[in-house]
């Protein structure tokens, strides 16, 4: 799902190459997509694959989303992470069709770990989840 872009920060084409070459980000179709502010967020339209028995999404790729976004945040505060502990409040379902924006925020920045959040919302800005995870640093992108 690689896109070529234009004005990109070094950062942001960084983050969207570095998400293209990560095969379960590309099984999802979630798409990385820039933002005004210098960051990312994934954006993904929920097709049959992503779907459960009841005809909405399934809870792993909301949860997956989530993670995923709050990786790229990370990495624009030039930290490589992996997930340590992660959680998620899911507030509605989510049907089929529905294209989904889910964003990370950075809340505490260690040296060996990060704490961060995500919100998975439609572009009218409806929230269907929140996640909250712990990541531990494995080193920085650029040293």
């Amino acid at each position: 799902m690689k896109q070529e872009q234009t004005n990109l920060t070094k950062t942001q084409q960084f983050i969207v190459d570095f998400y293209h070459k990560n095969p379960f980000v590309e099984y999802l179709q979630a798409e990385v997509v820039p933002t005004a502010d210098g960051g990312v967020q994934l954006e993904l339209t929920v097709e049959a694959e992503h779907t459960n028995l009841y005809g909405i999404i399934h809870g792993g790729v909301l949860m997956s989303l989530a993670d995923t976004a709050m990786g790229a945040a990370a990495l624009t505060h030039n930290k490589k992470v992996v997930t340590m502990n992660l959680s998620m409040d899911f507030m509605h379902s989510v049907p089929m069709t529905t294209r989904l924006i889910a964003t990370g925020t950075v809340l505490h920045d260690g040296r060996h770990t990060m704490t961060l959040e995500s919100d998975i919302r439609n572009a009218e800005g409806k929230l269907f989840a929140k996640g909250h995870g712990t990541f531990y640093v494995l080193g920085l992108v650029e040293e």
